[in-house]
């Protein structure tokens, strides 16, 4: 099984210690790049794909772990655009 592929699992599972490095890896894995905001950004983050799906998030400070509702939030865009699968 591919490291996405297990990341993938790991986000789908729901974890309560999901870092946002991992999330930059996942994303980047299925053609997510994450753009810059620009000086008055702040802690928003940007991740577009080709097909110009967009994610937006606040990365989370001081701590690096992605709070419960940026995970649902980021596994309904992957089902939306149809990365994660419905069993």
């Amino acid at each position: 099984m591919a490291q996405k592929d297990k990341l993938l699992n790991r986000l789908l599972s729901n974890p309560k210690d999901f870092t946002w490095q991992e999330l930059e890896k996942i994303l980047s894995g299925y053609g997510f790049e994450m753009l810059a905001t620009g000086k008055t950004g702040g802690s928003r983050r940007r991740f577009v794909n080709e097909n110009k799906v967009v994610i937006t998030l606040h990365k989370p400070h001081p701590s690096n772990i992605l709070k419960a509702y940026q995970v649902k939030d980021v596994v309904t865009v992957l089902k939306n655009i149809g990365i994660i699968k419905d069993e």
